[in-house]
């Protein structure tokens, strides 16, 4: 079977879905690597390279025409324009690995139902023990938390650390984290590195001694949070009651901050708003806020994705696709995490589906020309019967 790697066309997108040095494990299933030419340029890898380690460098036509499986970084739904061109390029029995966003971008999942595709996106991958290699999302996320500090540190017009100077003593920056999930996590801990000093928030208790192992500080609230996290580990949506509660007991700590980076977000949700326009009143001139969430809706109200707003003498950062910005490593990262994901369904060198295995199940959108993920047909108001759970 062919494997075939595309150049990413997302606007600004810098990673490729496979890196040379992560190829060894899928020749070595009988796998033959297909790369279109210039597709790792962006990340740091050459044609070459992957010639090197036993890649074939193509054109777009040819990658699409003669793969049995396509991996992408950003495939249709994730990249909802420059993808659509795609679509003319897939094929009836194709399969189709990459994220795609289909809990919000449900269309793109039924056009590609009906080019006969089979598609798996990789932001379902279950979090079980066994498919941890596998999760793209912390990967990513772990990613995006390290940059989020650097684009604080260099936006705030002080220094993180404390220094003892013969000019006096600089007092550290305070930094509070809201969100203590993988990019909240190594927000902490990229933070802590640069001399800071770091608090953190999150609705789930369990979380305090993950960020108490990482020097911060948690920030413990009176407050109920019901069934914090679901089976997944991630943090469920919260009420709005909740969330008012919530904000009301954060404002102090917010306005003692010199910076707040925000992770929080519910997958096929609208992010929640944990920071209110009262709240960025309430901070210091100069302050920052890093706002991981802005693809999202953004946990803060002034965010707008894309841009940097100055509201009340504080900066208020919606970066996208943070991830993009160090693209070697992240691609590293993804293309370790799909290699690991791939070769779980390749048996004697073909694509050999377990209908039974849960990582197979939850990250199958589409198949035989429908659409098979039972959360997926019900955001398209498609019935979800006992076969659809069992697909």
């Amino acid at each position: 079977m062919i494997v075939g790697i595309p150049k990413e066309t997302f606007p600004g997108e810098r990673r490729v879905a496979m890196v040379p040095a992560n190829m060894a494990g899928l020749i070595k299933a009988d796998l033959t690597l297909q790369v279109e030419t210039g597709a790792g340029l962006a990340a740091g890898f050459t044609d070459a390279e992957y010639e090197e380690r036993g890649a074939k460098i193509c054109s777009r036509e040819e990658v699409f025409a003669q793969a049995d499986i396509v991996l992408q970084v950003r495939s249709l739904g994730a990249n909802p324009e420059a993808g659509s061109a795609d679509l003319d390029l897939l094929r009836k029995g194709q399969a189709l690995i990459g994220l795609s966003e289909p809990l919000t971008s449900v269309q793109a999942a039924a056009d590609l139902a009906a080019a006969g595709v089979s598609h798996f996106s990789l932001e379902l991958i279950p979090r079980i023990t066994r498919a941890q290699s596998m999760d793209v999302l912390s990967s990513m996320a772990t990613v995006a938390g390290y940059r989020a500090v650097l684009l604080a540190a260099e936006k705030l017009p002080r220094m993180f650390p404390m220094m003892m100077t013969a000019a006096g003593t600089i007092t550290p920056a305070r930094v509070f984290v809201m969100g203590a999930g993988v990019a909240g996590l190594q927000a902490i801990a990229s933070a802590r590195k640069l001399g800071a000093v770091v608090s953190a928030y999150d609705v789930r208790p369990a979380v305090k001694e993950q960020v108490e192992s990482l020097g911060g500080k948690f920030v413990e609230v009176e407050l109920e949070a019901g069934d914090a996290e679901d089976a997944g580990g991630y943090a469920r949506e919260q009420s709005e009651e909740f969330l008012n509660k919530q904000r009301e007991l954060m404002a102090q700590v917010v306005a003692d901050s010199n910076v707040v980076i925000t992770t929080a977000a519910v997958p096929g949700r609208k992010a929640p708003i944990l920071v209110t326009t009262d709240m960025v009143r309430g901070m210091a001139q100069g302050s920052v806020i890093v706002d991981l969430a802005a693809e999202r809706g953004g946990n803060c109200e002034l965010t707008r994705c894309g841009e940097t707003a100055e509201e009340h003498g504080v900066s208020i950062l919606g970066p996208e696709n943070l991830p993009s910005d160090v693209p070697y490593h992240a691609s590293q990262m993804f293309s370790k995490n799909v290699v690991t994901f791939l070769l779980n369904m390749v048996a004697d060198g073909v694509l050999d589906l377990d209908k039974d295995d849960e990582i197979v199940h939850e990250t199958l959108i589409t198949r035989g020309g429908e659409v098979v993920n039972p959360r997926v047909r019900e955001a398209l108001g498609l019935a979800v019967s006992a076969s659809d759970e069992g697909s």
